[in-house]
């Protein structure tokens, strides 16, 4: 690198001794240890390998048919596994390391979790088939299943989550994170892994919307853009205090929520077969079939003519 007159080089030393000073007082945050951390890169190849898995044909870089399909899948499976275990191995590591935990026989404990992993991906593929179902039932504007499986954020973000749920139900530290966080970046529809979603879920549009880790969704459940299924107002202590309640609503099977709601409390509950307008901003619970309806707006018109 030239260096010219108006150079600074000669500041930087003293940055970078600050910076120093900075870690080793622990106030600032860093992994500077013999200990690996997962691979965030790594977690997101896991996604992708796992869609062209539970979606064979199209995301595929191999052209397939009949003949060659078991041996993709088996490859494809076994190398997914091995992806999975040694990220684990990682997650589990620097999770003791972090919280100063004794070892637990990770690498065992992990090759075990990795293969439970493995084991949920017939039923995890079923069940993201009735999503797919649901997008048709419930979306005019899409015509086949290809165009919902290729094209729409909300089905992408749900098989997002659905892994990332197996491996949060494991106990697996911070991978299920990394997975939901890259689908929110992705889609703008943040859900977080812990919770609980039935079969034939669709979200429709999708940005904006929110689902927190205690959320209880059961099966049959639409959502529209901007609806957040959220706490209540927390304490400045909440991490402590509130970690391991139930913080979000449940919401039963065959409700409709439209676009821009704001559903709040851990106690919360949305009957079964309930609609939900837009932009309604809900506290207490609603009982079984209910419309919940915003009454209309009074608008006021002006013409500069």
């Amino acid at each position: 690198i030239e260096v010219t007159n108006c150079s600074q080089h000669d500041k930087v030393p003293k940055i970078v001794t600050e910076l120093l000073s900075s870690w080793s007082t622990k106030e600032c945050y860093e992994h500077i240890s013999p200990v690996s951390i997962p691979s965030q890169e790594k977690i997101i190849e896991i996604v992708e390998q796992t869609r062209r898995i539970l979606f064979p044909g199209f995301f595929s870089h191999t052209k397939l048919h009949a003949s060659n399909l078991g041996y993709y899948i088996g490859k494809k499976t076994t190398d997914l596994y091995d992806k999975v275990s040694e990220q684990i191995t990682m997650a589990i590591r620097h999770d003791c390391r972090r919280n100063d935990r004794p070892c637990t026989n990770c690498e065992e404990q992990s090759h075990r979790i990795a293969l439970a992993f493995i084991e949920s991906l017939p039923r995890v593929a079923a069940i993201l088939a009735t999503d797919i179902r649901a997008a048709l039932r419930g979306d005019p504007a899409t015509k086949s299943p290809d165009e919902v499986i290729f094209c729409y954020p909300g089905l992408l973000t749900t098989f997002i989550f659905r892994l990332a749920h197996e491996l949060y139900l494991l106990k697996v530290p911070i991978i299920p994170r990394i997975m939901t966080e890259y689908a929110h970046s992705q889609t703008g529809i943040d859900i977080h892994p812990g919770a609980s979603i039935g079969p034939e879920f669709f979200i429709d549009h999708g940005t904006g919307v929110v689902i927190g880790e205690t959320t209880i969704i059961g099966k049959n459940v639409r959502i529209y853009q901007g609806v957040t299924l959220g706490a209540l107002s927390l304490p400045r202590d909440a991490g402590e205090k509130m970690r391991n309640k139930k913080r979000h609503p449940t919401i039963e099977d065959n409700v409709i929520i439209y676009a821009n709601t704001t559903i709040l409390g851990g106690e919360t509950i949305i009957g079964e077969g309930s609609i939900i307008g837009g932009n309604i901003w809900l506290t207490e619970s609603v009982a079984t079939g209910t419309k919940v309806l915003l009454k209309r707006p009074e608008l006021i018109y002006s013409n500069s003519k």
